[in-house]
């Protein structure tokens, strides 16, 4: 879960849970304010009743049973009165309750006062009842509509927390995209400070800022390292090389000298290719090649399958060219050539004997795929991970070579902007794609 929903997450949470404490708080008060306002009317109707007390209102409460008053026809109130004996002791405190009454063949939930009291020489008991049914049924609405409003607050509030973390945590994903996401190659880097208001987001990309630039200074020191290494071996090589060479030339020289004199020779040979292929590598990153040649991608195709014939023959491989949408663009045209060779040379050399290799285009979502496609020995999930690292190769017990050839492709693709994909089965197949854009 991204940071930005934790946090509109987390706050809706909150604000939830206090909208629900401060619901049942005011649920509770409504009760309790509600319950005191009807106990405050029936008290003041005791006094009125007291105070308009006499023999002819107690005759008509006591023999007439007249229990609800004359304008009361819902049975909203009634009016009690009972004579109790003398017996027990008199109870003037006033006692509420509330509980179900029966008056009239009619039930109904009542808040009701109790009072003893004496008039001339009799004691009575007087109950004032007041339906609560509207107090509940105003209790119920207000539940409802707390309800809604409860469920309102809850949408807005995530809208409003999501819109607002999204503005607050919007620098950084733009640091994260920008300064890490997108960065291929340190020396390319921008130091541009992403504008933000928010100190620790401005620590983060100072932060960034001052790694990459440790970084930059590094990989300088790394390429140009290995370019003065290359270049400074290649001239004792060439010095050994020829003197071998020379040596091989003597007619006295024995068989068992000439061997190893050719062994050394291949040796150094291999070792020549190694640093032409890291020289090779350290001028791309170096930027050090223009990209102005106009490329023809079906051209190329057609004077590479040229170029490898006789291994393709060798090998007994059917070769494929379905390319019939061409793509040109501009670029360095060695380079393009040399990528292009190189994963058509993997092809070949990591295929089996009677093999299939089939080349085809498609243009797709405004990007120029070209799929090369061989029935070799493919390669597994890992060897797939570890494809573009130097001096990574599939184990092939049949061929060598020096795991550099993909590590120079994905120098020259990355020099070109181009994608490069691969999709394998272990002893099946192997789809190589790479992806041109055409705007």
């Amino acid at each position: 879960m991204k940071l930005q929903a934790k946090f509109a997450l987390y706050n809706a949470i909150t604000k939830v849970g206090i909208i629900l404490v401060l619901g049942v708080i005011i649920l509770l008060s409504i009760d309790k304010i509600s319950t005191n306002h009807l106990d405050n009317r029936l008290n003041k109707k005791r006094l009125k009743i007291v105070e308009n007390l006499n023999e002819e209102e107690i005759k008509n409460l006591l023999q007439e049973n007249q229990t609800f008053t004359d304008y009361n026809i819902l049975k909203d109130e009634f009016i009690v009165l009972n004579v109790i004996p003398k017996k027990k002791a008199l109870n003037s405190e006033l006692y509420f309750s509330t509980e179900h009454r029966e008056i009239e063949n009619y039930i109904e939930v009542y808040r009701i006062l109790s009072e003893e009291f004496e008039y001339n020489g009799q004691r009575y008991q007087l109950e004032i009842g007041e339906s609560m049914t509207a107090m509940q049924a105003i209790k119920n609405t207000i539940g409802f509509y707390m309800l809604i409003v409860l469920s309102l607050a809850i949408f807005v509030t995530l809208i409003i927390d999501f819109a607002f973390t999204h503005y607050l945590l919007k620098p950084f994903y733009k640091i994260i995209d920008q300064k890490i996401n997108k960065v291929n190659d340190p020396i390319s880097y921008s130091y541009d400070h992403i504008p933000t208001t928010t100190t620790d987001f401005k620590i983060l990309d100072n932060s960034i800022n001052s790694l990459m630039q440790k970084l930059s200074s590094l990989f300088l020191l790394e390429k140009q390292f290995i370019a003065n290494v290359s270049h400074e071996l290649l001239t004792p090589i060439s010095v050994l090389s020829t003197r071998l060479e020379n040596i091989l030339a003597d007619e006295g020289l024995s068989e068992q000298h000439e061997n190893k004199i050719l062994s050394s020779l291949k040796t150094l040979n291999r070792l020549k290719v190694i640093i032409n292929s890291l020289l090779l590598i350290s001028k791309i990153e170096n930027e050090q090649y223009v990209k102005h040649d106009q490329i023809s991608i079906q051209t190329e195709i057609e004077e590479i399958y040229e170029e490898l014939e006789d291994r393709i023959i060798g090998k007994n491989i059917t070769f494929e060219n379905h390319i019939d949408t061409d793509l040109t663009f501009t670029g360095s045209q060695p380079l393009i050539r040399t990528l292009l060779i190189n994963v058509i040379n993997n092809a070949i050399k990591y295929n089996r004997i009677g093999g299939k290799i089939s080349i085809d285009a498609e243009i797709k979502n405004h990007q120029y795929l070209l799929h090369i496609k061989d029935t070799g020995i493919g390669m597994n999930a890992d060897e797939i991970k570890k494809a573009f690292e130097r001096f990574e190769r599939v184990q092939n017990e049949n061929e060598e070579g020096f795991g550099l050839g993909l590590a120079i492709v994905n120098s020259i693709a990355k020099f070109h902007n181009l994608k490069l994909d691969i999709e394998s089965v272990k002893d099946v197949h192997t789809l190589f794609t790479i992806t041109f854009p055409t705007n």
